[in-house]
């Protein structure tokens, strides 16, 4: 299936090939490539909107998920036909992550996709609300960006190694 990219900001540069590339390679590594997912990528303000709606947070973030399944961590979606098989929508705050890796010297590109990969996580029902969850997040994060560091020789790691 399919990973439609659109590019809802305009202060950043994107490398959108490469990035839908590797949501597609990572989608694979999960086991999912037979399900569509929705990757935008926005602007501070966007991000700061859907934050303050869905999650009572009216400020910029890295990431949100949208699924359009409910499933237990891990588990992928059984749908009962063809246009069920949609994992759902990732939205990237590209402003957001390029201003973190200004001050923190990260690479843009590596630090999108490990961010991705983050998002890619929660649309698979993994989250981070307790320690446990996190270990278990932060353990197929790790293991999906193995695999797309053994296909591209890249070297990331999931963002969140110290949140716990």
């Amino acid at each position: 299936m399919s990973v439609a990219l659109r590019n809802a900001q305009r202060a950043v540069p994107l490398r959108r090939a490469a990035l839908r590339r590797a949501v597609c390679a990572l989608r694979a590594a999960l086991g999912a490539s037979r399900f569509d997912v929705g990757l935008v990528c926005a602007s501070n303000a966007l991000m700061q909107r859907l934050n303050g709606v869905y999650r009572h947070c009216p400020e910029p973030t890295d990431v949100l998920s949208f699924p359009f399944h409910q499933v237990e961590a891990g588990e992928l979606p059984r749908p009962c036909c063809r246009g069920d098989y949609n994992l759902g929508d990732i939205f990237l705050g590209v402003e957001y992550i390029h201003q973190q890796c200004r001050e923190t010297g990260e690479d843009f590109d590596d630090v999108l996709t490990v961010t991705a990969a983050h998002g890619l996580c929660h649309l698979l029902g993994f989250r981070h609300d307790t320690k446990p969850e996190w270990e278990q997040m932060y353990q197929k994060e790790a293991q999906i960006l193995e695999e797309l560091n053994r296909l591209t020789g890249s070297r990331l790691r999931p963002l969140t190694s110290g949140l716990f």
